[in-house]
């Protein structure tokens, strides 16, 4: 019954869309045959074609898409920043913390650590606070940290999948507008209808289009990018930092020193002879 539900909306989608386009050539059939055969009209050129572009966004959908291109760049370079390997991890940082490390320094490891503002920076410092605990509690405080941060990209990185959708409904709403416009233009016509009027509002329609696909396709493709991206730098910061914790836990269990030697039994002494009482 699903699949024959959805198979009907389907079929009722694309019978409207026919239906549509059906009209409209009719509409152009009915106004060819109504006016005379019009001059060939000349091409325009590319700064002609872009200006038009524009002035059909109008005040109302170009600024609107303009704020959502700014947008998606400004995500896309911020994610960009963010997702690098070397701000996530620090070319460096895991010879000279395993190191000091070695070196049984572990104060300056976790100052270290914590003065590091990157992804295995942020991860080390949760876990070393809870390693005293044991391992698995400073496993677990670090991956909690770790999923902390995957989360707060994977937010950052949802606005580019709902850029994507917004794109193509801001070009659905000047789709219908210029329809209507177009058809406005039929139903005030008395007699002859102007073919300019009618063709300017389909124009109108086609550039609101135009506009909001152009911005959803690289929304769609750096929404999957980074998405992708998050998850291999976050299982990378994930195993190295485990090992790190893992080889500072045993290096510390290793500067302990070995335990102190158990107390044999009390010597005994002989009981000697028993002195006289005094008089």
């Amino acid at each position: 019954m699903i699949r024959s539900s959805s198979r009907y909306h389907s079929a009722g989608r694309f019978l409207c869309t026919a239906a549509l386009a059906v009209v409209v050539l009719m509409v152009f059939s009915s106004v060819a045959q109504a006016q005379e055969a019009p001059a060939p009209a000349e091409k325009l050129s590319g700064g002609e074609l872009i200006w038009f572009m524009i002035k059909s966004l109008g005040i109302v959908f170009g600024p609107i898409l303009l704020a959502i291109s700014v947008a998606m760049m400004a995500l896309v370079v911020l994610l960009f920043l963010d997702l690098r390997m070397s701000s996530a991890i620090p070319p460096g940082f895991v010879d000279e913390f395993t190191d000091t490390v070695n070196k049984r320094k572990f104060k300056e490891a976790f100052d270290m650590a914590r003065n590091d503002s990157s992804f295995l920076g942020q991860v080390l410092t949760a876990g070393m606070s809870r390693l005293q605990y044991g391992l698995e509690d400073a496993r677990e405080a670090a991956m909690n940290t770790l999923e902390s941060i995957k989360s707060d990209k994977e937010q950052k990185n949802n606005y580019n999948a709902v850029i994507a959708t917004v794109g193509p409904m801001l070009g659905l709403v000047g789709t219908v507008y210029g329809m209507i416009e177009s058809f406005s233009v039929l139903a005030k016509a008395k007699g002859g209808v102007n073919p300019s009027q009618l063709a300017d509002g389909i124009s109108h329609a086609l550039v609101v289009t135009l506009f909001g696909v152009a911005v959803s396709v690289p929304a769609i493709f750096f929404n999957a990018f980074y998405r992708n991206r998050i998850t291999r730098v976050t299982m990378d910061v994930g195993h190295i930092a485990d090992d790190l914790l893992t080889q500072m836990y045993h290096n510390s269990k290793k500067a302990a020193g070995a335990p102190a030697p158990a107390p044999g039994p009390a010597p005994t002494v002989a009981p000697g002879p028993i002195p006289p009482a005094g008089r």
